[in-house]
């Protein structure tokens, strides 16, 4: 497709360059990581739902979480498969679905950002506050702590995507392997003055916040486990905080690395790379590092395996016991 079509409704995704002989290779590598993250978030959602003693604030906040990582790797992820098959210059794909693809690869990646604050809060109050964490994590507070995870986001990436739709095109081609907000502005032949300004606005703030409030929390809460002699406490403490902490790194690290490589258009391979491992990576790991630091998940997991492997002896012996006459 000619790269200098003034608007055109049809763009066309570079997508990743791939050898031909590695095609199928790499298009079974992600199906299969597809299966198996969506396996394990459907999976902790599945055990949260079912297990009474996970009707807790903690996992409904997580479940936010777990929910924007379905979300986030189920609209770009299937597409790319799909991509990965086509040649180059049949990866086409509708302007206004490239802007909705923007708009939801944004509002995942800041909802990450938003949910991991108020879990952070969650993990504060439960820590320093335990008396009184039934009275200030009420129903209202939690519902306020969701909308608020959802909303914020929803007005800044509206705004931000504004900001890019008001522009005129003359390019068409979509130099990532889905469509995000840099990679749509840049078919633009007008100033990005001020898609810039407020991109960078939008990371400094998001960013700043996140960090800000992470720092604050588990500030607060290394205090007070220096200040007390409470070992178990201290242990509660120390598990959830560093599981918390681990999640929040990988994920920071990984969106960092993709919007700086987007200045750098010599590394466009490896943006491309950090890009898809944005969304398979955090969401894939969520599940993993949460079940095992949590008791009650592996309470539960435990009472279905020791089920599943009592049903034979149980059968077993039903067969053997020796009828009445």
């Amino acid at each position: 497709m000619e790269n200098n079509t003034f608007n055109s409704p049809i763009l066309q995704l570079e997508g990743l360059k791939i050898r031909e002989d590695s095609v199928h290779l790499v298009f079974f590598l992600f199906l299969f990581s597809y299966i198996v993250f969506m396996i394990m978030n459907l999976g902790i959602l599945t055990i949260i739902f079912m297990e009474e003693n996970l009707h807790q604030p903690m996992y409904v906040l997580f479940c936010n979480l777990t929910i924007s990582d379905i979300i986030g790797s189920t609209h770009i992820l299937p597409r790319l498969l799909s991509d990965i098959l086509l040649p180059p210059a049949e990866r086409l794909i509708g302007y206004y679905e490239c802007v909705v693809q923007a708009f939801i690869t944004h509002m995942f990646g800041t909802t990450s950002h938003t949910v991991l604050m108020v879990m952070a809060f969650d993990r504060y109050v439960a820590i320093c506050h335990p008396l009184h964490y039934s009275t200030i994590m009420t129903r209202k507070i939690i519902v306020q702590l969701i909308v608020f995870s959802w909303g914020a986001p929803f007005v800044l990436v509206v705004i931000l995507i504004g900001l890019t739709v008001r522009l005129n095109r003359c390019r068409t081609l979509i130099t990532n392997p889905f469509c995000d907000n840099a990679s749509l502005f840049k078919l633009s032949c007008e100033s990005v003055v001020i898609n810039n300004i407020y991109g960078l606005a939008f990371t400094v703030l998001l960013f700043a916040t996140s960090i800000g409030c992470i720092v604050l929390t588990y500030g607060k809460i290394t205090a007070v486990c220096l200040s007390t002699k409470n070992k178990s406490l201290n242990n509660k403490a120390v598990k959830t905080c560093s599981t918390h902490l681990v999640v929040y790194l990988i994920m920071s690290l990984s969106g960092i690395t993709f919007i700086v490589l987007h200045r750098f258009p010599e590394y466009s391979d490896y943006r491309k790379l950090c890009a898809i491992l944005f969304v398979i990576v955090p969401g894939s790991l969520n599940p993993i590092i949460y079940g095992l630091q949590s008791r009650e998940i592996r309470t539960f997991l435990y009472k279905i395996f020791l089920h599943q492997k009592c049903l034979p002896c149980c059968k077993t012996k039903s067969l053997m016991k020796p009828q009445k006459d």
